[in-house]
């Protein structure tokens, strides 16, 4: 076994260690890898026979982007470039063990996601795939010469197009969100436009005779829904199948498959039966006033448009990431002094090269990363560290692209260029971070794989159980079957997550909380411990005067008017806080002469003739000037300010310390998380004493002191390994590897811009007390989310026996239509109880969100219950009176020898009247008492009853009727219960009623010996029915055929489709012999009426034998 010992200088934490080991994970031999981050070293443990080293750092060099250096014999750093001699590859062929992340387009669902994932897993070389739907990413880890082509295939191959990012590539990423929620907001808004006309044809349905011009709304409902909902089937809802699609393809199922199964199924039985309509009736609207039966066009059009709806919501949730990283792209100038020849010149960044010679003048931004080689500098480094206090450079300090130089010309060599700098390397590192898997998704991703599978396969069997077992038509076993898959599709769960998420982070927002979708929200609830960054935290960022001290009796507004007149001359960041200091104090400047500033250490200056020093021990004590109270100063050094000493060229006289100041709200805070059972830690670069004693005064225990910026993230690496759910707070660059490392990165909003994209959560307004906010609207709004995938599943989970009629001998009958509405209901569950949200409050409890879901639950339940029982109204058969066979011939013989007359509306709808003064004995009544007077009275058969409660004509039996047939008025005495029978649709009058009708008596009733009743109208040529009047001649009453004369008979479309299924004859002018002692040829077959014309024959008066 051999070693060999590399040094990385740019792995500075946790992430960069996974980096460096996955770059090496694909290779054969390799036996360990070891890493020491504070040493950058990584000592790696190889059989020389089946792997070398130049093999490995080629590897490692390819797989990371970072330079490797060898360590010589001397102890010397080499950098690494034997791979300029390995055979390059072809520029679309992605080399061994490298993350790479591919922008994706066309997801619908975390199934989607999950699609994806199979299809890229199945590419050689591809050693894991990670797709983020949130985020539209994909971050797959690659092993071996693999083509971007294959890649892109794979995903191709699920469904969806992909382009592969650059390894750090400048994408817009909120104009990218902008448009998606656009894209969303247009589907939905169209979708919802299209679908108003078939909500209001729903309210016609639902609650008919109260609202005008139902006559002349409903019998277009079917065309206008077919037209309305075809661009919404098949444009809006394009991307749901497509997600159904890419599902079938790879073997399974996804929310989207029931969607496209239940929107299908109910728009293509729906086409079946407008066309049957047309055919059968020849019309393309409803006749007698009434809709076409079986039409559910707008199931399919608002199940698609409650989907929409969720996905407009999603996209709006996952549409609040900012444009950081964009922002901290353009930190870095764009342009850098290089020295070329004797003279500086302007150079674009891009052409800067490593070793490349750069001047940096006062103010100016540090163009790219480097080490000084002349001159010295203050740099303001707290866009990348957080920390206020400006660092001291000198030659051979290192200095980073997008840094500020606050104080003199340096020069400096450039050492690193492109990826390899500072920020290149965080905006990877957050990148990968942003590409992670929001774990809240497992749920639905878990619901996708089982519950819709299993509602597929139910919904089979309850058809195969119908149609084969149960002997219903093809067409009620098909209505089973799209009422099942409606009730089951949860499209309230695409609403779930994103309705909570969009008004939790909503509120957040409005008290200045951004908390970035599911993961943080998820993790947020579940913290235990938290760990604060001192600096710009805890803390205000801002340096601050604290004391001013004076010895011997020196006056201290005398000393502070000497710092002010000597640090208005310096750049110092201290020296600003000292002025501004004087300022607000409304300290006179002092005139100051032969001002010198010493880097490091301090300034000297002259004063109305008087030499003063200001800054460090260490320039007193060169100046041969000594220190005094050296307890003081330690003591307030222990504190966490800075000491600077104030002298005369013999003696000191005073001091001004300049400190961070704790944050107002920092104490109350800290006090509030561990009253809740949250530890909390501070960590910071402070010395042990300077750090305990910022501890103790906001009541923390815990410090991680002497940090180094790199080392943040393996602190709280720590804690996790101690089995702890951690939340990181910051505010600084230096913090975003934390930030990302924590299970939650909470980023404070005063902070650098690249840390506010790091974390998960944002707190815009600095106060550590909605740190707590943030919890506890966490916790609300995952308790929400819980509740909702309750709601979204509760409904369709209880309806699904129903629909499948399992409970239809409990009266519970759930219609394709009902179901649909059941399923919206839950989706208006989820937004109602989403919306209560909007009633979270910081200091108090939010009863009303607390109690809602149980209201509601009892109270959906009951519409549940009704929509049931109006399916199951709907559906006579399941409410009909159980007859028994005597009853049956009871009442065959009460209709055939009741006297009977027939009438017609002005729409030529017939009406049926039986004439006695005594109801068969046996049959129920629903309402009214059924018992007739001496006044003309009425009893109205079951679905006629039905009919005139739908048209406003009546409302209950006790009303009264005026102007009815002839007679002046007539009351209802009762409504009979469902026979299923002729008797439903007939008007049943006492002989005082019947006597006084002003209709014709041109029925005759009679039945087969099986005791099936058949209705003949006897007509002539005064009394052809409205409907008829262009299919039946009254002059030609008889054909004569081979000497044998047949009566010329009409057959209802109902009764003529049984009669050519009994063989009694095919078509037209075929004759029928001895039918009930009549000999006929079917004169005509007259197209459907939707009336009890469509029962009967229509045979001439004259010479027909009853």
């Amino acid at each position: 076994m051999t070693k060999i010992l590399v040094i990385i200088p740019e792995i500075h934490c946790p992430s960069c260690e996974k980096l460096v080991k996955a770059s090496m994970s694909g290779l054969q031999g390799i036996q360990s890898v070891s890493i020491s981050l504070p040493n950058k070293e990584v000592e790696i443990q190889y059989n020389p026979g089946e792997i070398n080293p130049d093999k490995i750092i080629s590897s490692i060099q390819e797989g990371t982007g970072y330079t490797v250096h060898t360590k010589g014999k001397e102890n010397s750093y080499q950098e690494y470039n034997s791979i300029q001699n390995e055979i390059q590859p072809e520029s679309n062929s992605l080399n061994s063990s490298q993350m790479l992340s591919i922008d994706i387009e066309g997801m619908h669902c975390s199934s989607c996601a999950l699609l994806i994932e199979k299809s890229l897993k199945k590419v050689p070389g591809v050693q894991n795939a990670n797709v983020n739907f949130s985020s539209s990413q994909a971050m797959v880890k690659v092993a071996g010469n693999i083509s971007q082509d294959q890649l892109i295939k794979a995903v191709e191959n699920a469904g969806y197009t992909g382009v592969i990012q650059d390894e750090i590539q400048k994408i817009d990423e909120t104009e990218k969100r902008k448009k998606e929620t656009k894209y969303r907001w247009r589907k939905f808004s169209i979708s919802a436009l299209l679908s108003v006309p078939m909500i209001i044809f729903m309210l016609y349905d639902f609650f008919p005779g109260l609202l005008p011009w139902g006559g002349l709304i409903m019998p277009r409902m079917a065309i206008v829904s077919l037209i309305l909902t075809t661009p919404i089937q098949f444009i809006i809802g394009a991307d749901f199948f497509k997600g159904a699609r890419s599902a079938l393809k790879m073997k399974t199922f996804n929310m989207y498959s029931l969607i496209a199964i239940g929107t299908g199924v109910a728009f293509i039985f729906s086409l079946y039966n407008f066309i049957l309509f047309i055919y059968q009736t020849g019309s393309w609207i409803g006749l007698n006033g009434e809709k076409i039966g079986n039409i559910y066009f707008e199931i399919s059009s608002l199940l698609i448009m409650f989907v929409a709806l969720g996905k407009y919501l999603e996209a709006r949730a996952k549409g609040s990431t900012s444009q950081a990283i964009a922002k901290l792209m353009g930190l870095a100038p764009k342009t850098a002094k290089v020295k070329r020849g004797t003279s500086f010149v302007d150079v674009d960044i891009d052409q800067v090269k490593k070793g490349d010679i750069i001047l940096v003048k006062p103010g100016e931004k540090i163009p790219i990363d480097g080490m000084i080689i002349s001159g010295h500098s203050s740099i303001d480094e707290s866009m990348l560290t957080g920390e206020s206090m400006p660092v001291e450079k000198n030659t051979g300090s290192k200095v980073f692209g997008g840094t500020i130089n606050k104080l003199g010309s340096f020069e400096f060599e450039v050492t690193k260029v492109g990826n390899e700098t500072a920020l290149a390397q965080i905006i990877k590192l957050i990148q990968e971070a942003q590409g992670s898997k929001a774990p809240i998704q497992g749920f639905a991703d878990k619901i996708s794989g089982i519950f819709v599978p299993s509602v597929i396969g139910i919904a089979i069997v309850v058809f195969l159980i119908r149609f084969f077992f149960l002997g219903v038509s093809f067409a009620t076993a098909l209505l089973y079957f799209a009422a099942v898959i409606v009730i089951a599709c949860p499209c309230a769960l695409g609403l779930a997550t994103p309705t909570a998420l969009m008004v939790g982070t909503g509120k957040g927002a409005e008290k200045g909380i951004l908390i970035k979708g599911g993961e943080p929200l998820e993790t947020l609830c579940k913290v235990d411990m938290i760990v604060f960054d001192k600096t710009g935290t805890i803390t205000e960022g801002k340096p601050e005067v604290t004391d001013i001290t004076s010895v011997d009796g020196y006056d201290q507004d005398l000393i502070l008017q000497i710092a002010v007149g000597l640090e208005s001359k310096s750049e110092h960041p201290l020296a600003e806080a000292i002025v501004r200091y004087g300022k607000e104090k409304r300290i006179g400047f002092s005139t100051v002469s032969n001002f010198q500033a010493i880097p490091g250490k301090g300034v000297i200056g002259e004063i109305d003739g008087q030499i003063y020093f200001l800054g460090t021990k260490i320039l007193l004590t060169e100046n041969n000037i000594p220190v005094i109270d050296q307890y003081s100063i330690e003591q307030l050094e222990s504190e966490g300010k800075t000491v600077m000493l104030i002298a005369t060229d013999k003696e000191m006289i005073g001091t001004i310390s300049v400190a961070d100041t704790i944050k107002d709200t920092s104490i109350e805070a800290i006090k509030r998380l561990k009253a809740m059972g949250i530890q909390v830690y501070m960590m910071t670069g402070d010395n042990q004493r300077t750090a305990q004693a910022i501890a103790n005064q906001v009541g923390i225990d815990h410090v991680f002191a002497q940090v180094l910026p790199e080392n943040k993230a393996s602190k709280v690496k720590e804690l996790q390994d101690q089995g702890h759910i951690v939340a990181m707070v910051g505010d600084g660059i230096n913090d975003s590897p934390a930030l990302t490392q924590a299970d939650v990165g909470i980023a404070m909003g005063s902070g650098a811009d690249v840390a506010m994209e790091s974390g998960n959560v944002v707190i815009m307004k600095n106060d550590l007390n909605d740190v707590i906010t943030a919890i506890k609207l966490s916790k609300e709004t995952v308790g929400k989310i819980k509740q909702n995938m309750f709601f979204a599943l509760f409904y369709n989970v209880l309806g699904i026996p129903i629909a499948g009629g399992a409970l239809a001998s409990l009266g519970l009958v759930l219609k394709p239509e009902f179901a649909g509405l059941a399923m919206a209901m839950s989706s208006v569950s989820v937004v109602i109880n989403s919306l209560l949200l909007k009633f979270f409050h910081t200091h108090r409890k939010n009863w009303i969100s607390i109690f809602a879901p149980v209201i509601m639950t009892v109270v959906f339940l009951g519409f549940f219950r009704n929509f049931a029982q109006i399916g199951s109204g709907q559906n006579i058969s399941s409410l009909s009176q159980k007859l028994s066979p005597a009853l049956r011939t009871d009442l065959n013989q009460f209709m055939i020898n009741t006297p009977n007359k027939i009438g017609f509306t002005p729409g030529g709808v017939p009406k049926i009247f039986l004439g006695t003064d005594q109801l068969l004995s046996g049959l129920k009544i629903s309402e009214g008492t059924g018992l007739f007077g001496t006044e003309p009275e009425i009893i109205i058969g079951f679905k006629e009853a039905q009919m005139m409660k739908e048209e406003g004509l009546i409302k209950k039996a006790g009303d009264s009727l005026n102007d009815f047939f002839g007679l002046p008025s007539v009351k209802i005495v009762g409504i009979l219960a469902p026979t299923n029978t002729l008797l439903d649709e007939v008007h049943i009058m006492n002989n005082e009623g019947f006597s006084g009708l002003d209709v014709q008596n041109s029925l005759f009733i009679t039945q087969t010996p099986f005791e099936e009743l058949k209705i003949f109208y006897l007509y002539d040529n005064d009394n052809i029915p409205l409907k008829l009047q262009n299919i039946i001649n009254p002059k030609k009453h008889i054909y004569t055929i081979d000497g044998t004369t047949y009566h010329s008979t009409y057959v209802g479309y109902d009764e003529a489709q049984m009669m050519i299924e009994e063989n009694l004859f095919k078509k037209k002018y075929d004759t029928i012999t001895n039918l009930f002692g009549n000999d006929i040829i079917i004169a005509g077959l007259p197209k459907k009426t939707y009336t009890t014309l469509d029962m009967m024959h229509f045979v001439p008066r004259e010479n027909w034998k009853k």
